[in-house]
């Protein structure tokens, strides 16, 4: 699949790796995830080709938030919760910029989440990284939207009593076009779906099960630790049957409206009866479906679960635009002035 936006000027030289880093000091804690969630970047933006002036990162709060300093291309610091706000004006503005916005669970799911789900309803063209640890690292361990229900943590000393988020269903709920989730301890897989991210015409969001080494250290272990991953983790390829386990022998079948595990070559079941994944079906309820499963009765999904193509708000307004130029009586400033009712005084 093609590149569908080609506002975005391409680089006529290849860029590499090298290309990308800055030369800022990176000031994560040591054993981070968000480590590998940049050499993920550093890896993909050569891949996908544009000039590096054509790149605009954009963050709010938070440690995810540091990013714009990270990577050498321009890039906005924003402040708390309004970097899909700031990122929706940079694309409007200039859609020759390839707009990537890096956040966290705190930033874009608890005070930006008004934010979140109306760029995601308005399918901007903008790829946004999710850093979703379960915890408010930055100032110091407080539970965050994503915080499983009973987690004891700086503000939470007798176990949490909210309900989590789960973002693949608030994407979903949002009407996103795309979603994938992935973790930080595979960068392969990270940077596979942000590459399909950036294909994506629309917003993208990318969620990532990152590791807070200090606050909220193996929080997603259950699911994405050696021990347990053949069995707790199911990788979805589009066109390709959804099996897990050691040597996929278990899979999902759809059963009349729900999901079921089975084991291939148990009570007659084949690799012919496991549900194939369509990852650009129009149709969001299995999508929906894929996002929500977890373990212990399910594996979590991971790698792109949607990537459904719909107009996109900032290729509308640029329509707007170009029509209201064609059409309007109105060229200039005297235009306005003298336009309507006028009275002399």
């Amino acid at each position: 699949m093609d590149f569908v936006n080609m506002t975005v000027e391409r680089s006529k030289v290849q860029l590499t790796k090298t290309d990308f880093e800055s030369d800022q000091m990176v000031k994560w804690c040591p054993g981070c995830g968000a480590h590998a969630i940049l050499a993920a970047v550093e890896r993909v933006f050569p891949k996908i080709g544009y000039r590096k002036e054509n790149f605009c990162i954009v963050s709010g709060i938070g440690c995810s938030s540091r990013f714009p300093y990270y990577v050498n291309t321009y890039g906005i610091h924003g402040i708390h919760g309004r970097a899909a706000a700031i990122s929706t004006g940079v694309k409007i503005a200039n859609p020759r910029l390839s707009v990537w916005m890096a956040t966290g669970d705190g930033d874009s799911l608890a005070i930006g989440g008004n934010h979140f789900i109306h760029i995601i309803r308005r399918n901007v063209d903008i790829n946004i990284l999710l850093f979703n640890n379960q915890i408010y690292g930055l100032t110091k361990g407080q539970y965050s939207p994503t915080t499983p229900m009973g987690k004891v943590t700086k503000t939470s000393p007798q176990g949490t009593i909210e309900h989590p988020f789960t973002v693949g269903e608030l994407v979903m709920g949002a009407q996103g076009t795309f979603f994938a989730r992935v973790p930080d301890n595979n960068i392969n897989m990270m940077t596979e779906a942000m590459f399909e991210a950036a294909k994506h015409d629309g917003t993208s969001i990318v969620e990532i099960m990152q590791n807070c080494i200090i606050f909220a250290d193996k929080a997603h272990n259950e699911v994405t630790g050696k021990e347990v991953k053949d069995d707790t983790m199911l990788v979805v390829k589009n066109g390709e049957p959804m099996v897990f386990g050691k040597n996929h022998e278990k899979g999902l079948v759809l059963r009349d409206t729900r999901l079921e595990v089975v084991e291939i070559g148990q009570n007659g079941i084949t690799i012919d009866d496991i549900l194939v994944h369509d990852q650009y079906s129009q149709d969001p309820g299995i999508h929906l479906m894929l996002a929500k499963i977890a373990p212990p009765n399910y594996p979590m999904v991971f790698g792109v679960i949607r990537s459904a193509m719909f107009p996109t708000y900032d290729d509308m307004v640029e329509e707007q635009i170009k029509y209201a130029k064609e059409t309007s009586k109105i060229r200039n400033v005297d235009d306005l002035l003298n336009s309507g009712d006028t009275w002399e005084i």
